[in-house]
């Protein structure tokens, strides 16, 4: 377990969307969520900024959140 979890995550499989410049989005799959954070599927990492807002497609909420590692398919994320 990563050190620097501060929550238990719970495992999902939720359908998301990274928005960022306005209204531009790609899409993700949230496998796992906490109170502080996610890890999300991506087809690439490639050209995600450091800070977007996840968008939640079931309920269409929203979190700030910020990249605290990358992979190659999946990124870790913690909300602002």
């Amino acid at each position: 377990m990563d050190e620097h979890r501060t929550s238990p995550r719970q495992r999902v499989l939720k359908a998301g969307t990274i928005a960022f410049n306005g209204n531009a989005g790609i899409s993700c799959t949230v496998r796992n969520l906490s109170t502080t954070g996610a890890a999300l599927d991506v087809v690439s990492p490639l050209g995600i900024p450091d800070h977007f807002t996840l968008v939640f497609e079931g309920d269409r909420t929203t979190r700030p959140c910020h990249i605290v590692w990358r992979k190659e398919r999946r990124i870790g994320v913690a909300f602002d």
